[in-house]
């Protein structure tokens, strides 16, 4: 039975293998994890459909790959071949300085163990790579299962990965700091009883290459011209001539010759060209001027500049986490028109409420009772009454969703936002969502969110209020039209109407910000939306809900 990468939301394109917990050859029950795959939100633990044994992994550890792709294949009757050992195999495929026709290639001889692919995980619904930080084994070294092999970043979250199994790291195919798609496979692991044993065999040098290239999958659609450059580069002295599926589609798509990527400066292992390096090439490649006025222009305009010693400023390289927020960011800015509206609500009927029943929700219901719960309720009915801001936006066709799966965003240490959604919202009163907001509260802080936790939502919540903040803009999470911020709840004097007097008192009010995606979500709609929520949150009647 083949293993597929699952799909992990609407705009998931591919996902990463981040650890094996099975290895070939090993039985496997049903529902029993057999890998663990990342996204930006979260990390997932995927269980066997079947009951068999592992036949083939086709993805290692670190490995990116688009969803529907076969991963694994698990045979539900028998047992699994035992595969050649590969440890010397990358060796003489990148090897730098000129080869003779013959070389010879390391295989195992042993049947007492097996080669594990790991493969780099899929971390999110959009995340399409991820970047190794550090390894904390050696090629050769001895692992345990569940010790920590290599570290990947993501845009929400750095993540150790731990080995699926006993066993010896066989082989590192990606370096500390370089940047690979989901499902790409970045180290190999030998396991069984035995050592590795090695044993020589001759074996025509290009066969071995044929055999390499089909093992990093390079997309048969490749233009000739790179294949046969790749190809003429193994042999050539320098960096390595390597370059992944990735660094060749991007050369491709923005039309880089083959001299240029030549030229590139790697910074990956073997002084491989990364998706960065290239990426950073053709930044500097448009910043570079056409013509000498405008280099003249651009010399005087850097001269006015203020010039610091390395003691005055401190240069701090923006990890992997922070890069990734800023391109969804960026990615939601130009993809909605955002527009956001702005109200106050007295939240002091709410308040006295909290006050007066904390203790008996902590001891009957074993939660916090907060205002978060009562803002979720809220913001259910209105979604109700105006279902267009549940929608999201086909092309030119709008898709209104009949059911509600209330995001909820929670921040992890030390730089990251996970929005883990409430399912079938619109079902549960108060108390049950706020059950549910604190049960995603506490897996995502723990890492234990589940795949169905973090896809699928209709609306976001941002509580930016829980650090103070009075009034915030959020950005809209991608797909969906609007997103609702919630302020800190703060004592301001306002004028109340008493027996037909005005008069000032003393009121807990907070702000509620809208951001709506004006292509679809107009500010009457919008208005009438977060008017909604201020009624429904300030006639609160503890006795019916």
């Amino acid at each position: 039975m083949d293993i597929i990468m699952p799909k992990m939301g609407e705009s998931v394109s591919e996902g990463t293998i981040i650890k094996w917990h099975k290895k070939i050859g090993e039985e496997v029950k049903r529902d029993e994890i057999i890998f663990e795959i990342s996204t930006d939100k979260v990390d997932t633990e995927i269980p066997s459909p079947v009951d068999g044994v592992l036949k083939e992994i086709k993805a290692n550890e670190g490995d990116t790959v688009e969803v529907g792709t076969v991963v694994a294949v698990v045979s539900e009757n028998g047992s699994a071949p035992v595969k050649k050992e590969i440890v010397e195999k990358k060796e003489i495929y990148e090897k730098k300085e000129p080869v003779k026709e013959e070389k010879s290639e390391d295989k195992q001889a042993t049947s007492s163990g097996n080669i594990i692919d790991i493969a780099l995980p899929k971390m999110g619904e959009s995340v399409m790579e991820g970047t190794i930080i550090k390894w904390y084994k050696k090629v050769g070294e001895k692992v345990k299962k569940d010790e920590t092999i290599f570290e990947i970043s993501t845009d929400k979250v750095d993540t150790e990965i731990p080995s699926p199994e006993d066993g010896t790291l066989a082989e590192i195919l990606v370096a500390e700091q370089e940047t690979v798609e989901v499902g790409t496979i970045v180290a190999r692991l030998f396991t069984g009883g035995g050592e590795v044993a090695k044993k020589r065999e001759t074996k025509p040098l290009e066969e071995i290459k044929v055999e390499k290239k089909k093992e990093i999958k390079e997309p048969a659609a490749m233009h000739e011209s790179f294949s046969k450059v790749v190809a003429r580069d193994e042999n050539k002295g320098g960096a390595s001539g390597f370059y992944s599926p990735l660094v060749l589609s991007i050369a491709r798509k923005e039309n880089i010759s083959l001299d240029e990527l030549r030229k590139i400066n790697g910074s990956g292992l073997e002084g491989r060209v990364s998706k960065k390096d290239i990426l950073n090439y053709l930044e500097t490649r448009k910043k570079q001027p056409a013509k000498k006025e405008t280099i003249q222009e651009e010399r005087k305009t850097i001269s006015y500049q203020p010039a610091f010693s390395n003691d005055e400023i401190e240069k701090i390289p923006m990890d992997n986490i922070r890069q990734k927020i800023m391109q969804h960011m960026v990615n939601s800015r130009d993809t909605s028109v955002h527009v956001s509206s702005m109200l106050e609500v007295d939240m002091t009927r709410i308040h006295n409420f909290i006050q007066s029943h904390k203790d008996e929700y902590i001891e009957n219901e074993g939660i916090k009772l907060t205002y978060m719960a009562f803002v979720a309720s809220a913001s259910v009915k209105a979604l109700k009454e105006f279902p267009l801001v549940n929608s999201v936006i086909d092309g030119n066709t709008i898709i209104r969703k009949k059911f509600i799966n209330l995001g909820i965003a929670v921040a992890i240490e030390p730089s990251g936002l996970i929005v883990p959604n409430i399912k079938s919202a619109g079902q549960k009163n108060l108390i049950g969502l706020a059950h549910d907001i604190n049960d995603l509260a506490m897996k995502s802080r723990n890492k234990r969110l589940t795949p169905d936790d973090i896809t699928g939502g209709t609306f976001t919540i941002t509580n930016y209020g829980v650090f103070g903040t009075i009034f915030g803009t959020p950005i809209i999470n991608q797909p969906e039209v609007a997103i609702l911020g919630v302020g800190s709840v703060v004592k301001k004097p306002v004028v109340i109407e008493a027996d037909s007097t005005d008069t000032i008192a003393i009121r807990h009010i907070m702000a509620l910000t809208l951001s709506f995606d004006h292509r679809l979500v107009d500010g009457m709609l919008g208005g009438k939306f977060l008017k909604y929520l201020k009624d429904t949150l300030e006639n609160f009647d503890e006795n019916i809900f």
